[in-house]
């Protein structure tokens, strides 16, 4: 089987990679990755030479890059996306322009083409938030994203992901193609770009710095480790039904304070550095995710506990000083005062 992987060099789709490389010896990658600021082939140099995987580095709104890209591929995975929402308030044309004229380019060159499956990469963002509550408080039935949740964005980033979802199903009830789309709740792992929650916690206590929490920091989200996600998709390509929707979450729920407090234990630094910052616009109070339809239907389970696999993580970081000083180094701090209200360091 070929794949060809769209933003195969972010935080997701390297980790992607890794996994079908590692595991998959029947499989041939191609990656298509523009590399924007948050694509780093470093993610990837263990692999760069590697006999079934080849790179490529064009846009995903270009049809004549996509074309090539695409030719032979049996199915396509769309990663590539603009996907941080603070980056989205900001500015939120290069959105639009990626995740939904890009999967546009994407999906018409895939009927042109012929290709056997088309798999979008989403968001649970997609649906909109759901009431808090406290994830230790024993609730034995909070409510759920399912795969029915309507959709109701809230960010301009996931407003644009929202878009694709409906476009990419739109050519599965139109045009006949076969489209599945996933969405996935937040993920953690090796890789993942210093403006993301975790990654950023762990650098910034690292460094002594300020660890900027927004508002009340009772914001709650569901984590999975990104290898699960990785398994996921893969379920998705192979097992998915057609025109079907696959949610894919950790199953592992916890407010943004509580996550940084573990953090800061596994790394024995103080809880001085906490500092509570002005709060993001339209920010979503909770998002959580009901994996039984990928458990029924794809036989995937989530592997990694969110205690394992938060050690692991915070292990990589400090192990990889070198990959994320290089990347906090260059285009990172782009942005970076006025969104955490900071000034920029030399």
């Amino acid at each position: 089987m070929k794949l060809l992987v769209t933003g195969g060099a972010g935080f997701i789709g390297s980790n992607l990679i890794h996994l079908v490389l590692r595991e998959r010896e029947d499989v041939e990658v191609v990656n298509l990755d523009v590399l924007t600021y948050a694509g780093n082939l470093d993610n990837l140099t263990d692999v760069a030479d590697h006999p079934r995987y080849t790179f490529l580095r064009g846009d995903i709104c270009d049809a004549e890059v996509v074309r090539q890209a695409m030719e032979g591929a049996d199915v396509v995975l769309n990663l590539a996306a603009e996907s941080h929402v603070d980056r989205s308030i900001l500015s939120d044309a290069p959105f639009v322009r990626t995740n939904v004229m890009g999967t546009q380019t994407l999906l018409s060159t895939a009927l042109e083409l012929g290709v056997s499956r088309f798999v979008q990469v989403s968001t649970d963002e997609v649906y909109g938030e759901l009431p808090w509550r406290d994830p230790d408080d024993g609730d034995p039935a909070p409510p759920l994203f399912t795969e029915d949740t309507p959709l109701s964005p809230r960010s301009p980033y996931s407003a644009t992901k929202a878009a694709a979802d409906h476009l990419a199903l739109a050519y599965h009830s139109t045009h006949g193609m076969d489209v599945v789309v996933t969405r996935c709740s937040n993920n953690y792992g090796p890789y993942q770009f210093p403006e993301k929650l975790i990654p950023l916690m762990v650098t910034h206590a690292l460094e002594d710095r300020a660890l900027p929490v927004y508002g009340d920091g009772l914001y709650v989200r569901d984590w999975i480790h990104v290898e699960d996600h990785g398994r996921g998709i893969m379920a998705a390509a192979e097992r998915g039904v057609a025109g079907r929707v696959y949610n894919f979450g950790g199953e592992a729920e916890r407010t943004n304070l509580v996550l940084i407090r573990e953090i800061l234990r596994i790394l024995d630094r103080p809880e001085s550095n906490v500092e509570h910052v002005k709060d993001r616009p339209g920010h979503d109070r909770r998002y959580a995710i009901d994996v039984t339809r990928a458990r029924e239907e794809l036989a995937w389970e989530p592997t990694w506990t969110f205690e394992d696999g938060l050690r692991a993580t915070v292990r990589w970081y400090l192990e990889n000083e070198a990959w994320w000083g290089r990347v906090k180094s260059g285009e990172y701090w782009k942005d970076y005062g006025e969104i955490y209200g900071e000034e920029v360091p030399e």
